[in-house]
């Protein structure tokens, strides 16, 4: 996205040299980020346990944020801050040692405690104000743009994953074995830039360029014949719509059902199949195809290994050992992934596809609540501080509030798994910004380091993620100042 869709204005003497400069710790988050961008190798059906580009970037991270902390150039966070990112650690240290076997629950841990603890609090300790989280968001909408359009042009050529005997699926870099990463990403950049184009205090040509992304993004994803990410991204979408004002929303409203008449009935953009999958939406308890019927022999599972052991569950990367003995006769041996230059694969179904279910299967009641009630909280907070007001940063809380709704909403159809699974670390740590300002923020309208379209130099407030003690004033190009 260009400078103006972030809050700048190119000034003389400042540059691209001089962003990087000013805000370098933010370099591995876009990293993070945009290195799913990276195909992942021919043949490469499952990228389970292993670590990818953007999860090393993840942990440059957390590294940067540990040595800018250990200099002070980091938020100061609330008590409730610090426990709302430190909980899941307890909760995840609990569910290792007490697992059958603590050594096979270590990886498990080690992806967790990245995911969940690690990679949130490095975002919200590094992403000082508003202009560095736009930075950030709009990470993901050049993310989901390049990605979307793999996917079109797989749709088009016929080299998308198989789908009905046919390789039209739109599954971009991610392949055959990762059919929600494209979907995911696409689903991200969509409520980003759904909740850019609402924002009433962005300048207009920025609102238009971000509804013009949304409409484009649309047509990825109806190609992923996810109907998850469908169910969430519509679920986050209205509620961003509603945020932002009635008026704005049933405009938005009637610019995407006009888009989807014209994609989807007069071009002709997968008509059948589409409407065949939204059909089987309402189809789930009635005739439920064998995908939907795995799900819930898997939830099932979940359900009795948590009976089993209430309070810790079965262990970190237990319920694939457990799956067996637990679930019914009703569950195929897994599903068949292939096309996008990959060879035919039967893949072993290893978790429920539900992430609140497979926290409780394998952490029980304890890890459930650490985590759960941590995101509840995070909602809680966000959907206040949206309805006090937060004057000229109100575009971050739609984002915010956007993504976290999505994640949420999807995890009830899906868990964590793939190289996108980073991408919740970097989602929870935006909510988390948003929803919880620094010690000594003054008031929930604080925050705006830099002002949509205001100059680099112009008098500022003192920005809601800086830290008191000079964190404001990090990496700044020479001749830049900032004052309080």
């Amino acid at each position: 996205m260009s400078l103006a869709v972030t809050g700048y204005r190119a000034r003389p003497g400042l540059g691209l040299p001089g962003l990087v400069r000013r805000h370098w710790p933010l370099l591995p988050l876009a990293a993070t980020v945009l290195l799913l961008l990276a195909p992942l190798p021919a043949g490469d059906a499952t990228t389970s346990g292993k670590v990818g580009p953007a999860d090393a970037a993840s942990l440059l991270l957390a590294l940067v944020c540990a040595v800018q902390a250990l200099r002070g150039r980091v938020r100061e966070l609330t008590p409730l801050g610090v426990l709302v990112l430190g909980a899941p650690g307890v909760g995840l240290a609990v569910a290792t040692m007490t697992a059958g076997d603590p050594y096979a629950a270590l990886p498990g841990f080690v992806r967790y405690l990245q995911v969940f603890v690690l990679v949130p609090a490095a975002v919200v300790l590094l992403v000082r104000d508003a202009a560095e989280f736009r930075l950030a968001a709009g990470c993901f909408v050049v993310l989901a743009l390049v990605q979307g359009a793999v996917g079109v042009v797989q749709y088009a050529t016929h080299t998308g994953a198989s789908y009905q005997g046919e390789d039209i699926r739109a599954v971009g870099t991610f392949g055959p074995g990762d059919v929600m990463g494209m979907a995911t990403v696409v689903a991200y950049g969509l409520v980003v830039a759904t909740a850019a184009a609402l924002a009433p205090g962005l300048p207009q040509r920025v609102r238009r360029i971000a509804g013009g992304c949304a409409l484009v993004l649309v047509v990825p994803l109806v190609l992923s014949f996810s109907r998850g990410a469908w169910i969430a991204t519509v679920g986050a979408a209205v509620l961003v719509m509603v945020l932002a004002g009635i008026r704005r929303a049933l405009t938005v409203l009637a610019a995407l059902a006009a888009a989807g008449v014209v994609l989807v009935g007069g071009l002709g953009v997968g008509s059948e199949m589409v409407a065949e999958r939204l059909t089987s939406i309402t189809q789930v308890s009635s005739a439920p195809d064998q995908s939907v019927t795995d799900r819930y022999t898997m939830w099932a599972a979940a359900e009795s290994m948590w009976r089993e052991r209430p309070a810790v569950g079965v262990g970190l990367k237990g319920f694939p050992a457990h799956r067996d003995g637990h679930a019914s006769l009703g569950l195929s041996s897994g599903s068949d992934t292939a096309g996008a230059g990959q060879a035919y694969v039967r893949q072993p179904l290893l978790s429920p596809h539900n992430m609140y279910l497979l926290i409780l299967s394998e952490q029980g009641l304890i890890g459930l609540t650490a985590l759960a009630g941590g995101w509840a909280a995070l909602l809680v907070a966000g959907l206040r501080r949206l309805a006090s007001g937060a004057a000229g940063v109100r575009d971050c809380g739609l984002i915010a509030t956007g993504l976290f709704v999505w994640q949420l909403t999807d995890f009830l159809y899906a868990d964590i798994g793939g190289p996108s699974t980073v991408l919740t670390g970097v989602i929870i740590g935006l909510a988390a910004w948003w929803a919880l300002p620094s010690r000594g923020a003054a008031g929930s309208g604080s925050g705006t380091a830099l002002g949509v379209g205001a100059g680099v130099g112009a008098p500022r407030r003192a920005p809601d993620s800086a830290v008191a003690s000079g964190a404001g004033s990090r990496g700044r190009a020479p001749g830049v100042a900032a004052r309080r």
